[in-house]
């Protein structure tokens, strides 16, 4: 089965689960020399099965996933808290509700590419394996088959364990 049939059947699946807003970071420009805040615009939906993002006619890598909240001055002891503090706040910006999850920073995938056997950059975590269409679920984890893959996170998206 190709790659594009497997995430055919995987749509098909989940067609009436609930889906997760995608959004892009905005950086306005500056107004009469003023600088204005960053916001999260959305830019469509999609099922969130792990390392993919599955729309009704793309397939995208995941990026970051944030939670939308209003800015409120905090004390950070990491950069790395106050820059995700920031785009939750851009996302409460661009209209997002408080504490809906929006990803960004994901990219478009090229599944049709696999298929042809041209595994790359245009493929993301997607290889061919001895033929087989696979996954990397994780930076540090090897491959495994895109099939079983889909198997696992689309059963996970419909029933998902309890108090997740």
């Amino acid at each position: 089965m190709s790659t594009t049939d497997l995430l055919d059947a995987a749509r098909a699946r989940v067609a009436g689960a609930a889906r997760e807003p995608l959004g892009e970071l905005i950086t306005p420009r500056r107004l009469l020399g003023i600088v204005r805040a960053p916001r999260i615009e959305r830019r469509g939906s999609a099922w969130h099965l792990g390392v993919l993002l599955l729309t009704d006619d793309a397939v995208l890598a995941t990026g970051e996933v944030v939670r939308a909240r209003h800015d409120a001055p905090r004390g950070y002891t990491a950069e790395s808290q106050r820059h995700r503090a920031e785009l939750a706040a851009a996302a409460s910006r661009g209209g997002f509700a408080e504490g809906e999850v929006v990803h960004i920073g994901w990219r478009m995938l090229e599944p049709e590419a696999l298929d042809r056997g041209r595994a790359g950059s245009q493929t993301g975590p997607l290889a061919l394996v001895d033929g087989v269409a696979s996954v990397r679920w994780s930076a540090a984890a090897g491959l495994m088959p895109l099939a079983a893959y889909l198997d696992e996170r689309v059963a996970l998206l419909l029933d998902p364990p309890s108090g997740a």
